[in-house]
């Protein structure tokens, strides 16, 4: 099995460990529930940033949790604010990564993208819907700010061990070098 391969192979699991954990995660308020999805993107972008594999994660990202959302409205939400977030997270991370260290840049990344994730899906979905009147701001800090803060423990806990386990499986090489649309080893 070629790189290729083994990296598509890769994140289609952490896609659905996403929607394991999405799904695990009981409504909070209003049908509303903290974000797994979001951690796993990261964690998706993190290991294989490439813009091919950001695009095609974040499609099945919001694919994914445009399916299971229980939120009216939230259908169309996901499926636009997955993109945009991972689009953010990317660039972002592409940029702090030459300037900072990659585990202190991570939860700091995990945090503002969700954050920023969710306005755009709490704006969506309540526009969608048409209540906004206070509402935005009630569901900004008692779902995604709270959201926030797990996504970025999340992330310091789990990029830090995924790195090591595909090291030592040795099936993806984390030193790699990305050029023209490729990892090469």
């Amino acid at each position: 099995m070629n790189l290729q391969t083994r990296i598509l192979s890769c994140l289609v699991i952490i896609v659905g460990l996403g929607a394991i954990l999405h799904a695990l995660v009981p409504p909070v308020l209003l049908g509303m529930r903290p974000d797994m999805m979001l951690a796993m993107m990261f964690l998706g972008i993190m290991l294989f940033p490439s813009l091919p594999y950001v695009f095609l994660l974040s499609v099945l990202t919001g694919l994914v949790s445009a399916l299971t959302t229980t939120v009216p409205g939230g259908e169309i939400a996901n499926l636009v604010d997955k993109p945009i977030t991972a689009l953010f997270f990317f660039g972002t991370y592409l940029v702090l990564t030459k300037k900072i260290n990659v585990h202190i840049a991570a939860p700091i990344l995990a945090a503002c993208s969700t954050m920023i994730s969710g306005a755009i899906f709490l704006f969506l979905s309540l526009f969608i819907v048409g209540i906004f009147e206070g509402s935005f701001f009630v569901l900004f800090m008692t779902i995604v700010v709270p959201t926030a803060l797990f996504n970025t423990i999340f992330i310091v806990v789990l990029f830090p061990l995924t790195q090591r386990v595909l090291e030592r499986l040795e099936a993806f090489p984390m030193k790699t070098e990305y050029k023209n649309g490729r990892f090469k080893a």
